[in-house]
């Protein structure tokens, strides 16, 4: 009998240790999908604040790319500056509509988009591209604004690759950077060739976010505007 009330006791002590040791689970796991912003809501299946920003950035970035090749296509001097036009206005438009598709995903999500950290000129959206309906050598100028914008899709697209969550805005990060570190290595070589100077904005940024061999027009000036 004694035994008997033992072994009762002895169950019902481990039945309480057990669920103890549950609930303390599952507070640990509720706080750690707490942190850093609420859980699902801070990064979902369809990525997080930086891809959202990163979407939210990058399709404005290409629709300035995509006007400034409009007017190469009409005032290009080179074949060169030409055929590049056609290819930013191909390449980055459908790129804004997958960018588009990103956003309308993380949007059903819920995702809210933090800061890429970097500013308007890091992103070489500081340009006026309207000078370029006057702007003289017009291909040299077309390039020295060019690079600068393409300097900043580069850094934006490191950031995600860096920050984001989404499969697919990082694979699109990637593409980014291949296309138009290819086309600023294109576009100063063009330069050289015809204007004795690679463009004064350098090439491909560097890793560290510094500005040598990346960053605003310095030296030698873009072009002359006039009629």
């Amino acid at each position: 009998m004694d035994l008997s009330k033992h072994s009762r006791s002895l169950f019902l002590f481990m039945l309480i240790a057990f669920g103890v040791l549950t609930a303390g689970v599952a507070l640990a796991a509720c706080g750690e999908d707490d942190e850093d912003g609420g859980g699902a809501a801070a990064t979902s299946t369809a990525g997080n604040g930086i891809d959202r920003a990163f979407v939210d950035n990058m399709i404005p970035h290409h629709e300035s790319a995509v006007k400034m090749a409009e007017i190469a296509q009409t005032r290009g001097q080179s074949e060169f500056v030409k055929d590049l036009a056609d290819d930013i206005i191909r390449t980055q438009n459908a790129e804004i509509s997958t960018l588009r598709t990103v956003a309308g995903n993380l949007d059903d999500a819920g995702v809210k988009p933090k800061s890429l950290g970097i500013s308007e000129q890091q992103m070489g959206m500081d340009h006026d591209v309207s000078m370029l309906q006057t702007a003289k050598p017009f291909d040299r100028a077309f390039i020295d604004m060019m690079i600068p914008h393409h300097q900043g899709a580069i850094r934006m697209a490191r950031i995600e690759l860096a920050k984001g969550a989404g499969a697919e805005a990082k694979q699109l990060a990637k593409q980014i950077i291949a296309a138009q570190a290819r086309e600023i290595g294109a576009m100063n070589t063009h330069r050289t060739g015809q204007f004795g100077a690679p463009s004064p904005a350098g090439g491909v940024p560097p890793q560290d976010g510094s500005s040598k061999g990346g960053g605003g027009h310095t030296g030698e000036p873009m072009g002359e505007h006039g009629g």
